[in-house]
């Protein structure tokens, strides 16, 4: 893991930023170590629990893409094409 922050919107409740986290670190670990789409699939689907707009969604996919390199939208696209392998995104 590098040294960055997940964005976070201080409004959430606890339980709402440990969803969104849960996705961040599955982003990292899609590309770090690699990580059964299924699993990244379940934390994305927690994380828009959260995070119900598509427009906020980008925005914070974005911001973290700056921040880490890692994309939330080729990561969800790869993982949603093959759910039943293993991601291992390109870093």
């Amino acid at each position: 893991m590098q040294d960055y922050q997940y964005p976070l919107d201080i409004e959430w409740t606890t339980d709402e930023m440990i969803r969104v986290v849960n996705l961040w670190q599955a982003l990292e670990d899609s590309y770090e170590k690699g990580l059964a789409a299924k699993d990244f699939l379940f934390a994305y689907q927690e994380f828009k629990s959260v995070v119900k707009s598509i427009g906020e969604e980008r925005q914070l996919g974005r911001e973290f893409e700056k921040l880490s390199g890692y994309s939330l939208y080729k990561t969800v696209q790869q993982a949603k094409k093959y759910p039943d392998k293993k991601l291992k995104m390109g870093g």
